[in-house]
């Protein structure tokens, strides 16, 4: 299996990101939660887990996540 999550997490300043992950969503978040890369989310910590969907391949998930990062973050 080659799965995947894309997720949708809204920050402490009410905007959302939507990622990706191969991992569990609760080692991501956590990671996000933690700061440990640059980024979006990294200032504007906590971040809050609003909507995930698991896909079985990756592909497909990185097309869901392309079309929902052309939404606005607020």
């Amino acid at each position: 299996m080659d799965g995947a999550y894309v997720y949708i997490v809204r920050c402490r300043d009410g905007s959302y990101y939507v990622g990706i992950t191969r991992d569990t969503l609760e080692k991501r978040i956590n990671e996000h939660n933690a700061g440990i890369y640059p980024g979006y989310t990294k200032s504007r910590r906590p971040v809050e887990l609003v909507f995930h969907q698991e896909f079985q391949w990756i592909t497909d998930a990185i097309a869901v996540e392309r079309q929902l990062k052309g939404w606005s973050r607020t």
